[in-house]
């Protein structure tokens, strides 16, 4: 699903230079849900920005999908971005004026779906957050638990083939961390490949790896679990 290698990132300015990512290599099987760990600063919110198609880098090769997208335009970027990524972040990124329909509906507009499908798309990913009883409240009558289920309800409703989540549980209490990591958990069961940047070790430990990242670069690869994946094409045939 997503392959890097010797991925090399450098932010320069007038007087410095800093190494952001250095030969960075990295393979995440489909279906696969991956922490990514590691102190501030080290390198993990370039890569998952990388990962996502939202930076460039400066040499390495990157295949997602199994296309090689190391060196896209802006257009084909975007184009792949809304069709196979769905993003998470720790600041929940909701619009504050627009209700829970609305708000998971954005990012639908942009791919020329009919409202009548949009609409099919936004009741299932709410109802799959347990949001739907709530589809006409705004972001401030929700609780920060249920803000970032609705942030996860947003990036489910365009059908990700894989989900970058970065610090989702950052700006929540434990209770509340741990209901969003056992609904990742639950995503990744039904097929989503995901990959979450944690600086919570005990949810790191609730994937199926964990990518310990340091100065730029992977330094350690540990496996926690071998539970059993979901693939979607078992789904769609039970």
């Amino acid at each position: 699903m997503l392959s890097m290698s010797d991925i090399s990132k450098v932010y320069r300015t007038d007087l410095i230079e800093t190494h952001a990512l250095r030969k960075f290599s990295l393979e995440v099987k489909e279906g696969e849900f991956v922490a990514v760990t590691g102190p501030s600063g080290s390198g993990k919110t370039t890569f998952l920005n990388i990962a996502g198609l939202l930076e460039t880098f400066d040499t390495g090769t990157y295949k997602l999908d199994n296309e090689d997208v190391s060196r896209l335009s802006d257009d084909a970027r975007s184009r792949i971005r809304n069709q196979k990524i769905g993003f998470i972040f720790q600041s929940f990124n909701l619009i504050p004026d627009l209700d829970l329909f609305d708000n998971v509906d954005v990012p639908l507009r942009y791919r020329g779906m009919s409202a009548a499908e949009r609409k099919r798309r936004i009741t299932e990913s709410l109802e799959l957050v347990g949001l739907a009883s709530r589809i006409k409240h705004i972001p401030a009558q929700l609780s920060g638990g249920q803000q970032q289920r609705v942030a996860i309800a947003r990036a489910l409703a365009g059908s990700p083939r894989i989900l970058f989540a970065d610090e989702p549980t950052g700006n929540l209490d434990s209770l509340m961390a741990r209901q969003v990591v056992d609904l990742l958990d639950d995503i990744n069961r039904r097929g989503t490949t995901i990959v979450m940047v944690t600086h919570d070790t005990e949810l790191a430990r609730r994937a199926h790896r964990n990518v310990h990242v340091m100065d730029g670069q992977v330094t350690d690869l540990q496996s926690y679990t071998t539970k059993p994946l979901v693939r979607p094409e078992a789904l769609a045939a039970g």
